[in-house]
């Protein structure tokens, strides 16, 4: 059976592999997905991409699958590491730790200021796939980032150095760590984030340099395009959607993290209350909260005793056999409960929150963090929220919910990613980003929601 397009999604507990025909024309299709656990543990993920494509071959009825092309996007073994360093927290060094999320990084360490010995110390022990060095508005405070730069310079660490921070410092840096990549300041003007740039180097560097799981190179030999790191391939799926759909978030429930994209501008009225700009597109990730493998972090958040009351069972003796696809109906009770208190844990983190201020002219109200009030359409993702029966309605019941001063959606309604193909799509739209639109909206069912709505207008 020859197919179109294969992409791989190699993520931190389970292998995905999805099949597209028609990827060219007007009307591309999903075909269908074979997917085994992740084999990073045992020295070679190749072992189960091979085992991917073969569920796959069994799903589709094939004796044997060609293919054309196969990309793929990876999050195993924890991921892109990266370690973020600027000047002031609340500015340069947050519009970098920015960049690094929405390209799909986990951040395993950020500073402010002038490194120290310490500091350099913990660098060395985060072994940081990427360094990300920033630091002052274009024209501004130079001396800490020419600091750092030397600080970084005598680590003589063979990491890629990316340098994202005041323009008239490139050529001092560049004299000092060598051959880095020079992109764009994330914060040129104090009331400016400017952080696409640096995202989509992350992204480069990363296809370019970075082997993150035992057998990651030996996956070249199957894969003819890109690899992307999984978190950076949603964030690329949410923005091309978003220009299609309006704006929306997208709450991807794993079995080792929980992370949420938006992309919204926010509204007029708290975008003149905002303290500090925020990006247009935003990704937290939640490295405590999978439901699988951070599955007791999950539990104690809700406490044993009531969650066991709750369920009606035992919870400590289901988690002792909890496995990776849920198997009775205990597991898929337990995991719906888990992958609830995640998606409520993790957006109440990405969202923004109003804050009353008091003094002698009386209240001012004031907003921070990211403003989700105009967001249309919440997207769930993840294997959690699209294999579960129970998905839709628990994103739906969640919704539902009041919380004081939160900059959370006002009036948004649910879609599921029924395909599970966010990430793959986010990939595939490097090739083909109209077809990948055209298969995210097949796999949400936009296009029936967008039909409803537009009808209830006119009738209105």
């Amino acid at each position: 059976m020859k197919i179109d397009v294969l992409v791989a999604e190699i993520g931190s507990t389970t292998t995905v592999v999805n099949a597209f025909d028609a990827v060219h024309t007007s009307d591309p299709r999903f075909l269908g997905q074979g997917s085994v656990g992740t084999t990073a543990e045992e020295g070679d993920v190749l072992i189960g991409l091979r085992g991917a494509v073969e569920a796959l071959s069994e799903h589709l009825g094939a004796d044997e699958l060609y293919w054309e092309d196969m990309l793929a996007s990876s999050s195993a073994a924890g991921g892109l590491r990266m370690t973020v360093h600027g000047l002031v927290y609340d500015m340069t060094v947050k519009a970098a730790n920015e960049a690094a999320l929405g390209a799909g990084a986990v951040v395993e360490m950020v500073t402010a200021g002038e490194l120290s010995e310490g500091d350099q110390r913990r660098i060395v022990r985060a072994r940081p796939n990427i360094i990300l060095l920033a630091g002052g508005v274009d024209y501004g405070e130079r001396s800490t980032v020419m600091h750092n730069a030397q600080k970084l310079a005598e680590l003589d660490l063979d990491v890629p150095v990316i340098y994202a921070g005041n323009v008239a410092c490139r050529d001092e840096v560049l004299d000092i760590l060598g051959e880095i990549y020079v992109v764009d300041n994330v914060y040129p003007r104090i009331d400016q984030l400017n952080i696409e740039p640096t995202r989509r180097v992350i992204q480069e560097v990363f296809e370019e340099h970075i082997v993150t799981a035992p057998g990651m190179k030996r996956v070249r030999e199957m894969v003819s395009g890109s690899i992307m790191p999984t978190p950076g391939a949603v964030m690329e799926a949410a923005k091309i959607l978003r220009e299609q759909i309006g704006d929306l978030m997208v709450v991807d429930v794993g079995g080792a993290t929980t992370d949420v994209h938006s992309v919204t501008a926010g509204s007029e009225e708290i975008s003149r209350m905002l303290i500090a700009p925020e990006p247009e597109a935003k990704r937290t990730v939640e490295g405590d909260l999978g439901v699988y493998v951070n599955a007791h972090n999950l539990v104690e958040h809700i406490g044993m005793e009531r969650l066991s009351r709750e369920l009606g069972f035992p919870v400590d003796e289901v988690l002792e056999t909890l496995s990776q696809v849920p198997e009775d109906e205990r597991d898929h009770a337990l995991v719906t409960c888990l992958a609830r208190e995640a998606v409520d844990l993790a957006v109440s983190r990405h969202a923004g929150r109003l804050r009353h201020l008091y003094g002698p002219t009386g209240r001012t109200t004031v907003a921070e963090g990211k403003d989700l009030s105009d967001v249309r359409w919440i997207i769930g993702t993840g294997g959690a929220l699209t294999r579960l029966p129970d998905g839709r309605s628990l994103l739906e019941e969640w919704s539902s919910q009041e919380v004081p001063l939160s900059l959370l959606p006002r009036d948004a309604d649910i879609l599921i990613d029924d395909h599970y193909t966010m990430a793959v799509t986010g990939v595939l739209s490097r090739r083909d980003p109209e077809a990948a639109a055209r298969l995210m909206m097949q796999s949400t069912g936009v296009e029936a929601v967008g039909v409803t709505e537009a009808k209830k207008g006119e009738g209105e």
